[in-house]
């Protein structure tokens, strides 16, 4: 383990969230190269704040958020928050509570001591202890905004159809893509025992749809780009395929109808990887396709800063048009692809195989 703090670390930040290693040893197009980078990456990442837009002095105008901790107890205080230096908490200066010190560390939570002291160890991870962090973050707020949306809109809705079935409204709209789901992904996919699935279905389909949304506005938050979330709804399509599996289905992964009695032996672990395979493509297809897209969209606009002149003046803005255009497409493709596959897999599931015509 290195002795050496995070203040003394060269290249990396220090406790108000600044490089140590001085920018001004570095040209001009290294140094929009940098903060190119820099912006990118706090684009697509999580925090404790939400930026709506960056000044000319490179400060984020934007309004703070609920820092909530456990350590030995709970501790409550906004992410503006004065620290014992007079920075903000948001910008790595360390903050009182009950007694303890908490820093801010690319936007992980460490307990610390007074003036905020981080030490790393080889591989430059803090050695400091780690708190639980249930902080309302960029990504929950913006996920209880998506909910309260959608609790609004569909029960609005709910309500006007108990008075007339012609639709009004945002009826009108979102009517189509309800059939849409209905016929062209549950029912092909499942069959007769849709229904009890479509909630699931139309759920995580809206769901994913105005997250992806969201994400392109001009203070896009990255939800779906981050891994934990496409985590659990994978998790959720799992837990909904498993549970409501046929004996057919398990039948066929443990005990394979009509193969000889030693390949049973060789496909049962292959058929039980392939239960955990199909959740895994769902995580990684939904999180690698959106947090792409911010990514290559945000370095094209970037890349404006770092040539500066009139060929990068022209050519990024028109790329970065035609790859939004494109993303505006992937955001749905992407709720389509992950609702159609999670229908194909329940209903994979839930099939009745007839052995006797079969085989």
């Amino acid at each position: 383990m290195c002795a050496t703090t995070f203040a003394q670390h060269e290249n990396v930040e220090n406790q108000h969230g600044k490089p140590v290693t001085e920018t001004s040893e570095l040209s001009e197009k290294d140094r929009a190269t940098k903060e190119v980078k820099e912006f990118v990456d706090h684009h697509i990442l999580d925090a404790h704040d939400v930026a709506i837009m960056v000044d000319k002095d490179g400060h984020h105008i934007g309004f703070p958020l609920p820092v909530i901790i456990y350590d030995e107890g709970f501790h409550f205080f906004m992410s503006n928050t004065k620290g014992v230096d007079g920075h903000e908490f948001i910008h790595g200066s360390p903050v009182e509570s009950n007694g303890k010190f908490y820093t801010l560390h690319h936007e992980k939570i460490y307990r610390t001591d007074s003036k905020g002291t981080i030490t790393l160890d080889e591989a430059h991870h803090p050695t400091e202890k780690r708190v639980l962090d249930l902080s309302i973050t960029k990504s929950v707020l913006v996920i209880f905004l998506v909910a309260v949306l959608m609790i609004v809109l569909f029960g609005g809705m709910a309500r006007s159809y108990k008075k007339s079935l012609i639709p009004s409204g945002a009826a009108k709209f979102l009517e189509p893509i309800i059939i849409f789901v209905r016929d062209d992904i549950a029912i092909p996919n499942i069959g007769h025992k849709y229904k009890r699935f479509m909630g699931y279905l139309l759920t995580v389909f809206f769901f994913i749809l105005f997250l992806n949304v969201l994400g392109l506005m001009p203070f896009g938050i990255n939800v779906t780009g981050n891994i934990a979330i496409t985590f659990f709804l994978a998790i959720l399509t799992y837990l909904i395929t498993t549970f409501s599996g046929s004996k057919d289905y398990w039948k066929h992964i443990f005990w394979m109808p009509g193969v000889p009695v030693p390949m049973k032996f060789i496909m049962l672990p292959i058929e039980l990887l392939g239960t955990l395979t199909k959740p895994f493509a769902l995580m990684i297809r939904l999180f690698a396709n959106m947090t792409a897209g911010h990514i290559v969209v945000m370095t094209l606009i970037g890349s404006i800063y770092i040539f500066k002149n009139w060929i990068a003046g022209v050519a990024f803005p028109f790329l970065t048009l035609v790859i939004y255009l494109l993303e505006v497409l992937v955001a749905f493709l992407q709720a389509y692809i992950f609702t159609m596959l999670s229908a194909l897999f329940i209903g994979m599931a839930v099939e009745e195989h007839e052995h006797d015509h079969a085989h």
